[in-house]
């Protein structure tokens, strides 16, 4: 409602009155009227029209700062009760949780993660004591920001004067200036090097996005590649396998097994193939049940459960192309079980193989059904939106290679044939094959343009056993296919590419200098004042970086700080997989499949029977009614659900909380507030406050 005061209700009002509108529990000023003609009339006594506009000008700038402040006073109010409900979130979480040593998965290797959750424990424990020391020489009088400061101190004090501390803290600075500061810069100067190289890289691939987005550069495949499916005259339609790869997926196999049989193919020309590796009895039956309904109004499609389950995904892609039938096929599509690809997808992909017999795949890009969910997913959609906007991308159009996806592809049955087929030797198969089939000359077409729906993992438990294959795995393949790429008949630019770019640059150096320049060596500049890192390697060239990571995700930048923020976070489980893979440590070689969660797989279901009521399946009510049923169980038991506690990320949280509470003392600002927000984000992490919860 509007207010009410005499001042404003006096005869007719002139001059710009401000409307206010009382929202609880904020004011805002909506609407502030233009002056009226009197206010620029100055008539035979123009002082006492002067004397009036000042009154008038002094009571609407009083309620304009008035609104400022109650506006201000609501916002701090709500920071306020917000600040608060944290610590009772986190002693529920402490309370509750159980930390990643009590799990019962074993991704990780016990003996190398409890060895490297003790070096961070020796950081955190040696930060703690030099805080300590350095707080006391503060009020000693201790004063420094810069160490020729500190030599001058030790050099010209009288020394009569000095007592035990200051003799002390005296050598310990010498000692740091002459053995500590000198290998502990030279380290940080590597990690510099690597920074700005990585960092380089990165630029001159959004470059080069930028100009294939400016000059329109895309695959485009035959004009005659495709005709239509109902003439059928003149169409590119040879024999296509899809694949179907699962295991213990219940939340998802309805949804993806219905969009794949819905592909806008001759059926005479498609089979299906679910590889059903699941070894709970209940999900097997419940699976193969599906693909018997799909077979009662038409689909080519059959189920193929192995008994012998070696190889994880690998082992099952290989055993399906042992098959008899497979040599009359050309070509092989393969989708997880959560993704959906549209009915046109294989008419999208397969035409650019026409009259290109040295293409020996077609990639299309991932989208994501829940990518909006909470603020975990939207951090990963930023990450994958730049791999496949400008990673994938720019390689496909100009050196034909990139690292299969490991499904929403389509394989020249030929070309995996060549390559020596499928191997299970590392948790990256779909990595393994793209490698091999590039050093026999194979080239890659990347569709930007296609996309497949998919999910993203909704927990930061799942997120992180995904990251740790993800980036373990590529470490066991560097080390088994060096050796080849070397001696591969490629040009030299190929194999520098491969091996620096492909391997070292991204996949190794990036989560090494991640964890050690901004985890470990930052924080330790705190206490050795002597090894500096520069404002622009801790704030601005990394917020450029971030900028650029966030460009193909526009509607993201909201979220551009707590993203760079939680890439940092990340790189503690990407170096230790990287370490991982690298030496043969701890379980590097264990497959653990990607928790889904299935939320969208009843719309995505009914939208498909929709589209095509001919191919309506019988019993399909009670199918639905099923998955709500079990929608709702899955809604019960979330009640019961519990976070984790992470140790390793705690353990920093308070290492880098320490080093920023020592930076106060030597004012640097910059690096303080970098340390203080990175400490709470591994604080956050930590405590498991950051996607969903888990069992």
């Amino acid at each position: 409602m509007a207010p009410s005061f005499d001042w404003w209700a006096k005869g007719v009002h002139k001059g710009t009155p401000v409307v206010v509108k009382m929202d609880n529990p904020d004011w805002s000023m909506v609407e502030l009227e233009g002056p009226s003609e009197d206010d620029f009339l100055i008539g035979n006594n123009p002082t006492d029209t002067r004397a009036k506009a000042r009154g008038k000008n002094a009571k609407q700038l009083t309620w304009v700062l008035l609104l400022k402040a109650h506006r201000a006073a609501g916002y701090l109010t709500s920071v306020a009760s917000t600040l608060a409900s944290i610590g009772p979130a986190i002693r529920r979480r402490v309370a509750s949780g159980r930390t990643d040593t009590e799990s019962t998965s074993s991704f990780e290797n016990k003996t190398v993660k409890t060895r490297f959750y003790n070096c961070i424990k020796v950081f955190l424990w040696l930060s703690l004591l030099l805080l300590g020391f350095e707080i006391a020489a503060y009020y000693k009088g201790w004063h420094f920001r810069a160490s020729n400061l500190q030599l001058q101190y030790i050099f010209t004090a009288p020394f009569g004067v000095r007592d035990f501390f200051d003799w002390l803290y005296s050598n310990w600075v010498l000692i740091r200036v002459g053995f500590v500061a000198p290998p502990l810069q030279f380290l940080a100067n590597v990690c510099i090097v690597l920074f700005l190289i990585q960092s380089l890289d990165r630029l001159i691939l959004c470059l080069c996005c930028f100009w294939i987005r400016v000059k329109k550069i895309k695959p485009i495949p035959k004009e005659d590649a495709v005709a239509d499916l109902e003439t059928g005259e003149n169409g590119f339609f040879p024999m296509v396998l899809v694949q179907i790869p699962m295991c213990n997926e219940r939340e998802v196999y309805q949804h993806s097994i219905a969009a794949v049989c819905k592909l806008d193919w001759p059926k005479s020309k498609i089979l299906i193939q679910v590889l059903d590796d699941s070894d709970d009895p209940m999900t097997q039956l419940l699976i193969e049940e599906e693909v018997h309904k799909w077979q009662q109004v038409g689909a080519n499609i059959v189920y193929r459960h192995r008994v012998i389950r070696d190889g994880y995904k690998a082992g099952n892609l290989k055993s399906a192309m042992s098959c008899s039938y497979v040599k009359d096929y050309e070509f092989v599509a393969i989708f997880d079980a959560d993704f959906q690809p549209t009915h046109d997808f294989l008419k999208r992909t397969i035409p650019h193989f026409k009259d290109n017999e040295d293409v020996g795949l077609v990639q299309a890009r991932w989208s994501f059904v829940n990518k909006d969910e909470n603020l975990l997913t939207r951090l990963q959609n930023i990450n994958l939106s730049f791999h496949f906007e400008v990673e994938q991308q720019v390689n496909g159009v100009l050196i034909n290679f990139f690292g299969f996806n490991g499904t929403a592809g389509v394989w020249r049955i030929k070309a995996l044939e060549d390559s020596g087929g499928w191997l299970e030797r590392t948790t990256v198969e779909d990595m393994d094959i793209a490698v091999r089939a590039h050093l026999q000359g194979w080239k890659f077409v990347f569709l930007n343009d296609v996309e497949c729906q998919c999910e993203l993992p909704e927990s930061y438990e799942a997120y992180r056993k995904q990251q740790h294959r993800w980036h373990s795995g590529p470490m066991q393949l560097f080390r088994l296919c060096l050796p080849d790429v070397i001696h591969a008949k490629i040009s030299f630019w190929k194999k520098f590419n491969m091996i620096f770019l492909f391997f070292l640059l991204r996949k190794l150096i990036l989560p090494f200098y991640s964890f050690t320049l901004f985890c470990i060596i930052l924080p330790m500049t705190m206490f050795i004042p002597e090894a500096e890192l520069p404002a622009w390697v801790v704030c601005y060239v990394p917020a450029l970086m971030s900028f650029l990571n966030i460009l193909p995700a526009p509607k993201s930048f909201p979220f551009i700080v707590p993203y760079l923020l939680f890439e940092n976070t990340m790189s503690v489980t990407k170096f230790n997989a990287m370490i991982s893979g690298l030496f043969q440590l701890g379980n590097a070689y264990e497959w653990v499949v990607t928790k889904k969660s299935g939320r969208s797989s009843e719309s995505d279901l009914v939208s498909l029977i929709e589209k095509d009521p001919k191919h309506q399946l019988r019993g399909s009510e009670p199918d639905l009614d099923e998955i709500k049923a079990e929608i709702l169980q899955e809604q019960k038991a979330r009640k019961k659900k519990h976070n984790r506690i992470y140790t390793k990320e705690l353990a920093l949280a308070f290492l880098l909380l320490t080093a920023s509470a020592r930076s106060l003392l030597s004012a640097q600002g910059i690096h303080f507030y970098f340390l203080l927000f990175q400490g709470i984000s591994f604080l956050l992490v930590g405590l498991d406050l950051i996607g969903e919860q888990v069992m």
